[in-house]
Parts: C-alpha cells; sequence; structure tokens
C-alpha cells in the first residue's frame, strides 16, 4: 500500500533521515537511498514500512501491514513520528525572539523533532543510552532486538526482527546482553510498567512526565527525552544533556552551564523542544 503524507513545508528531511540514520538499529531498521524502512508489531501483528521524500508537499510511505483495519492508527503514528504536524511558523515566531534561536532557524528552517514509533521501545533505547555513547546504545539495542525479539520475513533487506515486546522484556534478564545489573533491572521494569498501565507512553497524558520519573531507574533527562520524542511534549526540555550544553557553549564562545542553560531555556517557552532540536543539530553540524 502506498499513501502520501502530507506536511506544511519547509521540511528537512536530510536532517530527519540523518538523525534516524546515525540511530537504525541493525535487524529493525534500514537507510538506503534516502529512505527510511522498519519493522513494526501491532498487537502480535506484524508489517514493515518505508518512507521518503517526494516532489510533493508530502512523505511517500510504503506500507507493507496484514491488517487493513490497522492503517488509520499507524498512520497517525507516523505522522507524530515524523512530526508531519508542527506548526513551524508559529513555532518560530516564538523562538525567533531570541537573536540565536532566530539564526539558527534561519540555518534549518524546516527542521522538525524526531519522534518515536513505540514509546517502550524508546523508553528501553533511552535507558541503553544512560552515560554511554550513541553507538554503544545502538549495539546494545541490536543485541536486545535479535535475542528477544520476533523473527520477521520480510523482502526489505536487513529487517529481519520486530522490538520485543513488553511481556517478554519483562521477565528477561536483560543484564546478560552486557550492561550493569540494576540497567537490566531498570529496563524490565519499564516493560513491566507499560503492562500494568498501557497508557504509559500514551501522547498528551497530563501527568505523563510525573509517571515517567515514578519509574525506578529514570530520572529527569530519560523522562524529558521520552516526553519530546514520544509523548510529544514541544516544552519538554532535558536540561542536563551534555550536548545541548556543549552546543549552547560552541554557538555562544563561552562557558555553559547545566543552569545557565534552564535559564536561558526560559525564553524559549512552550517550545523549548524545538530548540533543543535546533542546538542537537547545530552541534552536529560544527563537528
Amino acid at each position: 500500500m502506498r499513501l502520501l503524507l502530507a506536511y506544511q513545508p519547509p521540511y528537512d528531511w536530510s536532517a530527519m533521515l540523518g538523525f534516524l540514520s546515525v540511530r537504525a538499529v541493525a535487524g529493525m531498521e534500514a537507510v538506503a537511498d534516502g529512505v527510511y524502512s522498519r519493522s513494526i508489531g501491532l498487537n502480535g501483528v506484524y508489517g514493515t514500512f518505508s518512507i521518503g521524500p517526494t516532489d510533493a508537499d508530502a512523505l511517500e510511505l510504503t506500507l507493507d501491514f496484514p491488517d487493513a483495519m490497522a492503517v488509520p492508527g499507524i498512520v497517525a503514528r507516523l505522522r507524530r513520528m515524523f512530526d508531519l504536524d508542527a506548526d513551524l511558523p508559529a513555532i518560530h515566531r516564538q523562538l525567533a525572539r531570541d537573536p540565536l534561536m532566530k539564526r539558527l532557524i534561519a540555518q534549518r528552517p524546516g527542521l522538525r523533532v524526531p519522534g518515536a514509533w513505540d514509546g517502550l521501545e524508546l523508553a528501553i533505547r533511552a535507558v541503553l543510552g544512560q552515560q554511554i555513547t550513541v553507538g554503544a546504545a545502538i549495539r546494545l539495542a541490536g543485541k536486545l532486538v535479535v535475542q528477544y525479539g520476533a523473527p520477521l520475513q520480510s523482502p526489505l533487506a536487513g529487517l529481519t526482527h520486530v522490538f520485543p515486546e513488553s511481556a517478554v522484556l519483562a521477565n528477561a534478564d536483560l543484564a546478560a546482553l552486557g550492561m550493569p545489573k540494576s540497567r537490566g533491572r531498570t529496563l524490565s521494569g519499564v516493560a513491566q510498567a507499560l503492562r500494568d498501565d498501557p497508557r504509559l507512553f500514551e501522547p498528551g497524558r497530563e501527568d505523563g512526565v510525573a509517571r515517567l520519573l515514578a519509574l525506578h531507574g529514570i530520572g529527569d533527562w530519560t523522562a524529558q527525552y521520552i516526553a519530546l520524542r514520544q509523548l510529544r511534549e514541544p516544552d519538554a526540555f532535558p536540561s542536563g544533556d551534555v550536548g545541548l550544553i556543549k552546543a549552547l557553549a560552541a554557538l555562544e564562545s563561552g562557558p555553559v552551564t547545566a543552569r545557565d542553560l534552564l535559564l536561558r531555556a526560559e525564553a524559549w517557552r512552550p517550545y523549548r523542544g524545538y530548540a533543543a532540536q535546533l542546538l542537537w543539530t547545530s552541534l552536529s553540524r560544527s563537528d
């Protein structure tokens, strides 16, 4: 099935694809020729999708999923994942009151905030990434997918497994993959928390961040990161993020503390999440 997912231009597909490419998990995600592909699962039913740019103001979706009744829900998820409904003009008007943000917006006017296909998957990936590099976290995620994910038959190259179900992860000894036991317990605990509260990662939930912070091993950075990419809170802001601090320091040519960043970010409300994405992207451009 092929569908066009429209958006209000501009849209910086190269930045979105670059973000996803760096974090692509072997066996579950693939990037080739400007197209992102991955396996998906819903209620025990598995499939795949591929998505890429078109000449029109839309992304082209190729969906292979056996349950036709699930298509509207899948499309809604993908619109959130690729931030297709963002009102960038309104966001930019607010952020551009800060001259630094105005300059960054001019450099990347179509920058969106990458989202996630699945809340549990994002939370697991965020916890795996605590205190290690992105590359190391992705390798661990790949081991987890192959070890605990369901096998998938797909004609798309590189897509061999689906991300594990919460029931599997809740009962697994994930530390055996090569991580501290405390982190393995946190991962299993997050999976169990989702089983106890199926709405845990529901976008737009009023108390979403508080519920995440109540989980063992989930601190403010992780909760805010999940809020930004899964709960789709535009003002979510992981203020202690080393990358954000480094980016602001580089842009302003001076030392910056986590407190400095948090105070500066007050001017970016209620779109601090989009300001964070602009800062992260500026850092990758300068490296």
